[in-house]
């Protein structure tokens, strides 16, 4: 799924839905379950957190598993233990507001 759109659009302080497809965020966000993000402020980013980022290239609807506040960076994961890597606050578009069946 190609979530570069979505990223743009919450870049431009749009929010937006759609139904991520995969099952690496189970259960917290289940294959093809509706999601609704909102842009997010850096400044208000937390452990847990899942956000849409960019990460070395690709996009991932993943949570935050990692935090250095100093080099303004956030480590990117799935809900299953794979970190996806490191990642500028510049690179988190928008966080998961809420999700529907």
């Amino acid at each position: 799924m190609n979530l570069a759109p979505y990223a743009h659009a919450l870049k431009a302080g749009e929010r937006v839905r759609f139904k991520p497809r995969g099952h690496s965020m189970e259960p917290i966000i289940r294959n093809g379950q509706l999601v609704e993000l909102l842009p997010v402020d850096s400044a208000t980013l937390q452990m847990g957190d899942v956000v849409l980022a960019k990460v070395q290239g690709r996009y991932y609807l993943h949570k935050i598993v990692g935090m250095d506040k100093v080099r303004r960076r956030v480590q990117i994961g799935n809900n299953k233990g794979h970190i996806n890597g490191w990642t500028g606050y510049h690179n988190v578009f928008g966080r998961v507001k809420w999700q529907l069946s």
